[in-house]
């Protein structure tokens, strides 16, 4: 493979894109003070941003008033689905806007949290523009707010997901991303970010367990699936190491795996989430494991984390090929119908800050 072509990855031009960006500061009693009840303090602060987000030319925004952990997916319908612990939105960036308050009565959020949902149709193009908007109502939104100074952070998520398999379902044309890290395309396109911006850039792996990867993998009376773990676990961690993946990780109990710079952040799992942390600095960090040995999960999930050594000036393609070179070594021992089961890759590109 030529120098060049290693730069770039190349994806299936069926490949999904997202963006979304969150901003969100604590509900103190300061705050809360300034309104007759809980609902106003809602109804109000929803009016106000859907009416700055309007002129900023913000299409699909949505206030969340319960705590819960935006997730976000390509879909051709719209909808949200809510859990204890999750607010996922399905939507098709090119076709669906909203406005949107999402709350549960008498509930007292612990912070105020608005999710900007990227609409158009060339979504990396034009992510330095979005989060520039973003920028922008947030300049408007806080002389407007009854506590001057509130801290407000921006999260902005940026991910990429497709089919590993997608050539083996017949779709054989691709595209060359290179993948650049976020930070550096908002520079090149004078979004400015403060200096003191934590990055983190990682893929997610699902592997569902069908009937042909069970009958493969498990005897007929099995009650304890930590061996079957262990050995997809071990499988994993060979073919990483083995293209010098050094952050990897396997969840399977059910929970989703949540990844977060373990420098900055305290990591505590909960009933839904899976906390992976990994500082991006480290050398030679541990690989992890999660599984649950008395029952047996409906998908396998992987995690692997880029380091610092792996962002170039080019970005993350020689990254994402190392990934993909992995993978088809890893799932060359499983039983996969390559034709018909979804292997689903996500490139996460996150960021955060405090507003200045």
């Amino acid at each position: 493979m030529s120098v060049s072509r290693q730069k770039k990855v190349y994806l299936p031009s069926a490949t999904r894109k997202n963006q979304y960006i969150t901003i969100g500061f604590p509900l103190t009693d300061e705050y809360l003070n300034a309104y007759s009840s809980l609902e106003t303090c809602y109804d109000e602060f929803s009016k106000l941003v859907y009416q700055l987000a309007e002129k900023q030319e913000l299409y699909n925004v949505h206030v969340v008033t319960t705590d819960k952990l935006p997730m976000v997916r390509f879909h051709s319908e719209a909808y949200c689905l809510s859990s204890n612990e999750q607010l996922r939105f399905f939507y098709n960036p090119a076709h669906h806007e909203a406005n949107r308050l999402h709350s549960t009565p008498g509930f007292r959020a612990r912070k105020l949290r608005i999710v900007f949902l990227a609409t158009g149709d060339d979504l990396r193009s034009n992510a330095a523009s979005f989060h520039t908007k973003i920028q922008q109502f947030i300049a408007e939104l806080k002389p407007l707010l009854p506590v001057k100074d509130v801290p407000i952070k921006i999260r902005d998520h940026q991910h990429i997901s497709y089919d590993f398999f997608a050539k083996a379902k017949g779709l054989k044309e691709t595209y060359g991303y290179k993948l650049r890290a976020v930070d550096s395309r908002y520079q090149r396109r004078h979004c400015e970010l403060p200096e003191n911006v934590s990055t983190l850039n990682y893929v997610t792996i699902n592997i569902p367990v069908d009937r042909r990867i069970k009958k493969q993998l498990l005897a007929n009376d099995t009650v304890d699936f930590g061996a079957v773990y262990q050995t997809v676990y071990d499988k994993f961690i060979q073919a990483t190491q083995s293209k010098q993946l050094k952050r990897v990780a396997m969840v399977a109990n059910g929970k989703l795996p949540l990844v977060r710079n373990s420098k900055y952040e305290q990591l505590t799992s909960t009933d839904e989430f899976q906390m992976i942390g990994f500082d991006p600095h480290a050398q030679s960090p541990e690989p992890i494991g999660h599984w649950d040995s008395n029952k047996l999960v409906d998908v396998f999930r992987f995690v692997i984390v880029a380091g610092k050594s792996d962002e170039t000036d080019e970005g993350y393609g020689r990254f994402m090929n190392q990934v993909e070179d992995a993978l088809r070594m890893f799932t060359q021992d499983f039983d996969i119908d390559k034709e018909h089961v979804d292997v689903i890759l996500r490139f996460h590109q996150h960021i955060s800050y405090k507003a200045q």
